[in-house]
């Protein structure tokens, strides 16, 4: 699956996430995009899934017809992200299409 990282969303999370293709929002230079566009942008790129840390996306955006899945991880903190590895890839492996989910990080 093709999963782009937010801008907030710790980029070497992408080393974990190894069975899957990663790119971040600065890489592909959608880093001043809108929260909108960017999404719209992913989904025409093919991507699957965004990874974000915006806890205020769902009140932003209409999410109901979107085709890509959104994964919030609710920290910005590298050290408590990567403490959740695991958790963290199991909930990208089992991610439906068009999902919406946040994730606790302890």
């Amino acid at each position: 699956m093709k999963i782009l990282l937010d801008q907030g969303t710790p980029t070497p999370l992408r080393h974990h996430l190894t069975s899957h293709e990663v790119a971040t929002a600065y890489e592909m230079s959608w880093d001043k995009l809108s929260n909108g566009d960017l999404i719209s942008e992913a989904e025409r790129n093919g991507f699957g899934l965004l990874i974000t840390t915006d806890q205020n996306l769902r009140y932003q955006q209409n999410l109901v017809s979107r085709k890509i899945s959104i994964l919030v991880l609710l920290t910005t903190s590298w050290p408590r992200i990567q403490g959740e590895i695991d958790l963290i890839i199991l909930e990208v492996n089992n991610i439906t299409s068009g999902s919406y989910k946040e994730l606790k990080i302890s």
